[in-house]
């Protein structure tokens, strides 16, 4: 394929997702990065200017065989229908397969209730995840059932116009009533395991707003501009509020008895990527985190 003029100075993952009709960003990078994308003979990196003319190569390997095994796990369904559906999913639950976690993950759970209808964009590891959560994290995650679906839905991730709303409860008193976090995000330079705000990292933006205050801890509801990785876990250990309960970025201790972080994904609003409707969905706390707010406030 020949790039044409208004993909002049593009990145070559960019203009490659842009090239190829239902291959998202995240795919193109990953053919990239596998080598599977030349000019002229000559491997092409994803960050890469290309330039108007300029000839480009693309080998799509054949779909992988679906090995998962579809398994009858309880979901808490907020909504669905024939192109999405969205999902309340409990702390613990570890969201697509990956080494150690081969069976009882959410993208098992999708299998058994979805059948064939899910997106392939992500592979055979992720079919229909549009985005992730933590398995420590409780609250609301986007499926997506169809490549239409899914390409929509990464758009509006794409350019912030899907909105991701989450409270936590953080240690110390968060002395400001609402603020925004601008700190790059990257991995750890020692701990490959860990992200960290790195000058090098990637543009991350955090807001949040106070929703009561405790003796030694502030409830918040934290609104993502940007999607990195943890990152209300590091902007909030970054500016010395860790999150009760974060065995990562916390104290490395229990916090209130918690032995899991006291994050929820509260609230999600996107385009339905059919229909063009704004739509908000919300979720409650769950249990352990009412429990929680309860005991501090008996004691305030």
């Amino acid at each position: 394929m020949i790039l044409t003029a208004d993909l002049d100075g593009e990145r070559a993952d960019q203009a490659l997702a842009r090239l190829v009709d239902g291959l998202t960003r995240s795919a193109a990078q990953r053919l990239l990065e596998e080598g599977r994308v030349t000019s002229n003979g000559r491997i092409l990196k994803k960050n890469e200017r290309l330039q108007a003319g300029q000839t480009l190569e693309v080998t799509i390997p054949e779909p992988e065989p679906l090995t998962l095994a579809p398994e009858d796990i309880p979901l808490d369904i907020v909504y669905e229908d024939d192109d999405l559906l969205v999902i309340n999913k409990p702390k613990g639950l570890v969201v697509h397969p990956a080494a150690g976690h081969w069976s009882g993950t959410l993208v098992n759970a999708l299998l058994y209730h979805c059948r064939d209808s899910l997106s392939g964009i992500n592979g055979t590891l992720r079919p229909g995840i549009v985005h992730r959560i933590d398995k420590d994290t409780s609250g609301l995650l986007i499926v997506a059932k169809s490549d239409f679906a899914h390409q929509a839905l990464a758009a509006q991730l794409q350019d912030h116009s899907l909105s991701r709303t989450y409270v936590c409860l953080v240690v110390g008193g968060v002395k400001a009533d609402s603020g925004t976090i601008d700190a790059p995000i990257g991995r750890h330079p020692t701990d490959r395991k860990k992200m960290a705000v790195i000058s090098s990292g990637k543009h991350a933006v955090t807001h949040f707003q106070v929703l009561e205050r405790f003796s030694g801890y502030t409830f918040l509801e934290c609104r993502l501009e940007t999607g990195r990785t943890h990152q209300i876990r590091v902007h909030m250990a970054y500016r010395n509020h860790p999150i009760v309960g974060d065995m990562v970025y916390g104290r490395g201790k229990p916090e209130l008895g918690q032995d899991s972080q006291c994050l929820h994904a509260r609230a999600l609003t996107f385009r339905h990527p059919r229909t063009g409707e704004v739509m908000t969905l919300t979720c409650p706390l769950p249990d352990y985190l009412e429990a929680l707010l309860a005991k501090l406030r008996a004691r305030s």
